[in-house]
């Protein structure tokens, strides 16, 4: 893989992103996330809906598609496949490769009026732009010391961080590896190098930022994450 410009693997990268934003918000009006629809379902359909789309065919990590209590489960469980009911909350975590450009895209639906799971729903980008303004405003922030924010956002909030991790690098297929034994590609407990840092071929490090609230109490949760440290800053 050449080595390319930072100009554009950022161009790129957002790229990327829009299109999956563009994606998420087709999945929304696509009645695709319904009650009576199972989750295994709902995930084939949105890959589907993706081919058709951007010619999509790859993934850089599994497809997830999580209702009512399989909510509360971080990304390395796999839940039994469920079927959507009426009321539910439901998570979205999809890493669509666009044109080897890699997207983490993660966006949560409410079905019905539950005031408890708006509330949630609608705390996650709030929550999220919290925790790239603490990134702004900290130029030697490491992956735990933003982890352990996020975690205090979210009970500030009133909510339980539900995530082992709060994001981890992203960039060109395949980007540098990730794995349990490299934790400072993560933002995660144990992450105390410099976010703000170049990986082994020399290039700036971009990083997704994930937010996982959940109500273990009512037994659900939900889930956000895009770019960190590329596209609109935080504004105040």
């Amino acid at each position: 893989m050449r080595t390319r410009g930072e100009g554009e693997r950022a161009a790129r990268l957002l790229d990327a992103q829009a299109k999956a934003v563009e994606l998420f918000a087709a999945v929304e009006t696509s009645g695709i996330i319904a009650p009576g629809v199972r989750e295994v379902q709902a995930s084939d359909a949105i890959r589907d809906l993706a081919a058709a789309m951007f010619e999509v065919d790859r993934y850089w990590h599994k497809r997830i598609v999580r209702a009512g209590p399989n909510t509360l489960q971080p990304y390395r469980k796999n839940p039994p496949d469920r079927e959507i009911a009426a009321d539910d909350i439901v998570f979205c975590d999809f890493g669509p490769i666009f044109e080897q450009w890699e997207a983490d895209f993660g966006r949560t639906f409410v079905l019905g009026q539950d005031p408890v799971k708006l509330r949630l729903r609608d705390a996650l980008p709030v929550i999220f732009d919290a925790g790239r303004e603490y990134f702004e405003q900290h130029q030697d922030v490491t992956g735990e010391q933003l982890y352990a924010q996020m975690v205090g956002l979210a009970r500030e909030a009133g909510w339980t961080f539900g995530g082992e991790i709060a994001g981890h690098l992203v960039g060109e297929f395949p980007h540098e590896k990730i794995s349990g034994d490299d934790i400072e590609s993560y933002i995660a407990p144990g992450s105390d190098q410099p976010m703000r840092r170049q990986d082994r071929a020399g290039q700036i490090c971009h990083w997704i930022l994930e937010v996982h609230l959940t109500d273990t109490g009512r037994q659900f949760g939900g889930f956000y994450e895009e770019l960190l440290d590329l596209g609109d800053r935080p504004t105040g």
